[in-house]
């Protein structure tokens, strides 16, 4: 069960779509907000002129800084921006409880371990949707869109490496914190903690409202050539909350995904293993059938475990 006390009018099932307008409206005005404001400061926190600043963002900077100055826009409008909406949202217009103590108390340790389990079967599995989304070949009537979407795939995979392309220790815990940290609570608070139940609320169905959440979650990311994988994700991190009624387990997820690949990355610049970043192909057949089991047989435990948590408090 998800955890959303509220009974203000605007939340109510006949409000949905104002309710749906005014979450888009106040999420994307607190991110352009807080980018914009991200990028006002780069010149005196990190000492780089203002007109430099289009090749940073296009990943053609040279500067010094320029990495540190990217991954603190990216944790200022990206991150910490989700969380700042989804406060605004909750407490502002929704006026919600989300029972933060009881959430905690359903954190347990049996629970913290499931959900690593789950999550390294998420990881083999996923690879496998991975490359099947990143070869997606669209009809020939859709040639111009795909070469756009292909395009733009291209772009976003630039800003990744540079993003990731770690000079030193500091860059590498800059980025742990921004792109695992921050953006693993963000999201999660956002999409799990008020989307989600907001939508179980409108339909009256929690399996919907969470593939809807996951579907808007991988959505916002404008990045097609990887949505579906994404979006299982995001669904993976809804049922965690669905089942436990904590969202610390969708957090924890989110954080040790994203985590995982900048150790990675770091590991492959370090020179420790062989890690692609642009290869989608590097996990078989049988380790990602494996690691669904993996994931399908977590989860199971995972429900047990927290149905029995339930029913003890």
């Amino acid at each position: 069960m998800d955890i959303y006390k509220t009974q203000v009018p605007i939340t109510t099932k006949s409000n949905w779509l104002l309710s749906i307008v005014v979450m888009v409206l106040i999420t994307f005005g607190v991110l352009i907000l807080l980018q914009g404001l991200g990028l006002l400061l780069i010149p005196f926190l990190f000492n780089i002129p203002l007109d430099e600043l289009t090749a940073l963002f296009t990943a053609e900077s040279n500067h010094p800084n320029g990495r540190m100055a990217f991954l603190f826009v990216q944790g200022l409008g990206g991150g910490l921006g989700f969380l700042v909406a989804g406060i605004l949202i909750a407490k502002v217009i929704d006026k919600a409880d989300f029972g933060w103590q009881q959430q905690l108390s359903r954190f347990k340790f049996m629970g913290f371990a499931l959900t690593i389990v789950i999550m390294v079967g998420s990881i083999l599995f996923n690879s496998l949707l991975i490359d099947w989304n990143a070869k997606i070949i669209l009809p020939e009537f859709l040639s111009e869109l795909e070469q756009m979407m292909r395009s733009k795939e291209d772009e976003l995979m630039a800003l990744t490496k540079y993003l990731t392309d770690f000079e030193n220790v500091w860059e590498f815990l800059a980025g742990i914190l921004v792109i695992g940290v921050l953006a693993g609570i963000g999201e999660e608070f956002l999409f799990r903690g008020v989307l989600q139940p907001k939508l179980h609320l409108f339909t009256g169905n929690a399996h919907i409202a969470i593939w809807l959440s996951a579907f808007i979650f991988s959505a916002i990311h404008f990045q097609f050539y990887g949505f579906f994988p994404r979006m299982v994700l995001g669904a993976i991190f809804g049922y965690l909350y669905l089942y436990s009624g904590s969202l610390l387990y969708p957090i924890v997820g989110h954080i040790l995904n994203n985590t995982f690949t900048v150790v990675l990355v770091y590991l492959n610049k370090l020179g420790k293993l062989d890690f692609n970043i642009e290869e989608t192909d590097q996990v078989s057949v049988p380790l990602a059938m494996l690691g669904l089991l993996i994931l399908l047989v977590g989860f199971r435990m995972f429900k047990e475990k927290s149905q029995i948590i339930e029913s003890d408090g």
